[in-house]
């Protein structure tokens, strides 16, 4: 078994073909999945599709939307956290890709609310970190953040992944790994101890050049090279990526 650890199955593009979209990932062998809101418009969505052991809803603010933060959004993520056991709290982070940067004061205001809001009800984080590792790094320790998590859609420097690791966080291997010329993203997969990998999509974005749609169903492709690239098998990477999905969901 497989799971995807990071895919917005709430998103209009692929909630509207859920059916096919599931059952084309069973096919692949995927049969467990982690699924984050960006807004709150999506809270709604997220939390029907909330279904342990199959589904894992997060509820958080992405950043790109920080400066549409407000502080009784926590207070209403709080209502339903409370109310919904296994949910996780997600997409949040930081991004300071291109414009992005010139929010910074909001990203990090939003970053730093929603981590206390988490580690108050001890639930894992979804974490977003677009040019801006040290950064998410420097504000999971000034909140103390203890809960553990996922440092999604990983592709800096094996020094960053161990940053995030010494913070209790696993790192996600996403469809970047597909790319031959992702070099950095490649060696952290291939040297980094599997215990603290996963693997995921961000699917429908993060587009596989020349692949189509992305869909859950590609963690399998990811899998695949997550293990050629360590020179052991396909079944290695998914039994260990397994076991680190079941131990970051063993707050549940």
């Amino acid at each position: 078994m497989l799971t995807d650890t990071h895919c917005h199955l709430a998103d209009p593009v692929l909630a509207s073909r859920l059916p096919e979209i599931t059952a084309a990932a069973h096919a692949a062998g995927v049969r467990r999945f982690m699924v984050p809101s960006v807004t709150e418009a999506d809270f709604d969505a997220v939390c029907q599709l909330h279904n342990p052991p199959e589904y894992y809803g997060a509820l958080g603010l992405h950043p790109w939307f920080a400066e549409s933060f407000q502080p009784d959004l926590i207070s209403r993520i709080a209502e339903r956290l409370q109310a919904q056991p296994g949910l996780l709290v997600g997409e949040i982070g930081l991004d300071y890709y291109g414009d992005r940067k010139q929010t910074r004061a909001a990203q990090t205001a939003a970053l730093l609310a929603q981590l206390d809001l988490a580690q108050q009800f001890g639930r894992p984080v979804l974490l977003h970190h677009v040019r801006a590792a040290a950064d998410v790094v420097t504000a999971l320790k000034h909140s103390g953040f203890c809960s553990g998590g996922i440092a999604h859609a990983f592709s800096g420097s094996l020094e960053e992944a161990r940053a995030f690791i010494r913070c209790g966080l696993l790192i996600g291997i996403g469809t970047l790994v597909l790319n031959p010329n992702a070099h950095k993203v490649r060696t952290t997969a291939a040297e980094l101890p599997l215990e603290h990998l996963m693997l995921e999509t961000d699917s429908p974005f993060m587009q596989i050049a020349g692949a189509g749609e992305n869909t859950p169903a590609n963690v399998r492709q990811v899998a695949e090279t997550v293990a050629a690239l360590r020179g052991i098998s396909m079944q290695e990477v998914a039994d260990a990526t397994e076991q680190n999905v079941n131990r970051l969901l063993s707050f549940s």
